[in-house]
């Protein structure tokens, strides 16, 4: 973990955090409120029910009409939920025979474990969580006129299923927990509008198919350059892993992800990182005041778990304080301060002015660190 930051209720205070997930979103937000975070929820996919899935249950029929020769795991979740539509179906005795007669490929420790789990043993899992593994230690066996079925979880694997058919084999695509657009796709779209001016300081992903849907919809509202521009430069990607980090890569943006895909794993990682990359310490009137995100933390230093008392900011009144606070004492011109805070949105002189008037009201006893030079701008007072 980085200097200064703290695994506490305050750790994200100031900070928004957009999250994009459809499933487990209740249990991540919870994760960032509880440490003082803002979260604005946006699903940009919505998971088709299982048990209204024709598809999958087409998938599973066929399964069952011959004998299977190998099975790919791809996905523990994926997996146990198969097992238990087929279930639902009238089909879990005889597909767990199927499987178990099969030689059963995991991807992973999560699908090696459900596999387990349902009483199956796998025959090979892969040391790394790479389908490509799997790919290719499939395509060093002799694969013409084989059976396989490959368990998917959200989106196809085109890649992998071509490249087995190219090889002369049966290929039954299994799609559990098929992705669709939300139903409504306001929310995503907000999240885009937010993020392209600033108002986010991180994106939260925990899949490949939430990117792209989060991108398309900023595009519908013609901000898919202003996302990705702020994704490059000043709003936080961070992914559950490199797998579903390969949307943003491709886009030319540098993602962070956890060395273990957990919930948890994220969070911690948010917490280490966010407050190195944007927070400011301000020594005044014997006070250390931490400027972080949007918010001021008062306290009598700051940093002391527990201490702080938070005023939250607008984006741009907390974006005038961090201009000043690079150079404490320096006076600062209203032109620069719209330059820099701004950032190319539209504004003139006036807007710097009624931040700067906000600013001090948040403030409140402590309004005169803000010092108004006529004629010139405007400049920080601190111990300094």
């Amino acid at each position: 973990m980085k200097a200064g930051t703290r695994e506490t209720a305050a750790a994200l205070t100031g900070f928004t955090v957009g999250v994009t997930a459809a499933r487990r979103r209740e249990e991540l937000t919870a994760l960032l409120r509880r440490r003082g975070a803002r979260v604005v929820e946006a699903p940009a996919l919505r998971i088709v029910p299982l048990e209204n899935d024709a598809e999958l249950r087409a998938a599973t029929e066929r399964c069952l009409a011959a004998p299977l020769d190998y099975v790919v795991a791809t996905t523990g979740v994926g997996w146990r939920g198969w097992m238990s539509a087929a279930e639902g179906w009238g089909h879990g005795a005889a597909l767990t025979a199927a499987c178990r007669a099969a030689q059963v490929l995991s991807r992973g420790p999560k699908a090696t474990g459900a596999v387990r789990a349902s009483g199956i043993t796998e025959a090979y899992a892969p040391a790394s969580e790479a389908v490509d593994e799997l790919r290719d230690h499939l395509l060093a066996q002799e694969l013409t006129g084989r059976r396989i079925a490959v368990q998917e979880h959200g989106t196809p694997l085109p890649g992998l299923v071509a490249a087995l058919r190219e090889r002369g084999a049966e290929v039954v695509e299994v799609p559990v927990y098929r992705w669709a657009p939300p139903v409504d796709p306001e929310p995503a779209r907000r999240l885009a509008e937010s993020t392209a001016r600033g108002e986010v300081h991180a994106l939260l992903f925990t899949s490949a198919p939430a990117i792209a849907s989060f991108l398309d919809e900023a595009a519908a509202v013609g901000r898919y350059d202003g996302v990705l521009e702020r994704l490059r430069r000043d709003v936080l990607p961070l992914c559950v892993g490199p797998v579903c980090a390969r949307p943003l890569l491709d886009a030319g943006v540098e993602p962070v992800w956890p060395e273990r895909g957990r919930l948890g794993a994220m969070v911690h990682l948010l917490t280490a990182t966010l407050p190195g990359r944007d927070s400011r310490v301000i020594p005044a009137g014997g006070r250390r005041l931490l400027l972080q995100g949007n918010a001021l933390l008062l306290g009598d230093t700051a940093g002391t778990t527990g201490a702080e008392e938070a005023v939250w900011l607008t984006p741009m009144s907390a974006g005038v304080l961090r201009v000043l606070a690079e150079r404490p004492g320096w006076v600062v011109s209203r032109r620069e301060l719209l330059r820099r805070a701004w950032s190319g949105q539209e504004a003139d002189e006036h807007a710097v002015e009624a931040a700067v008037t906000r600013l001090r009201r948040a403030l409140g006893p402590h309004a005169g660190l803000v010092r108004t030079v006529p004629k010139r701008g405007y400049r920080l007072e601190t111990d300094r």
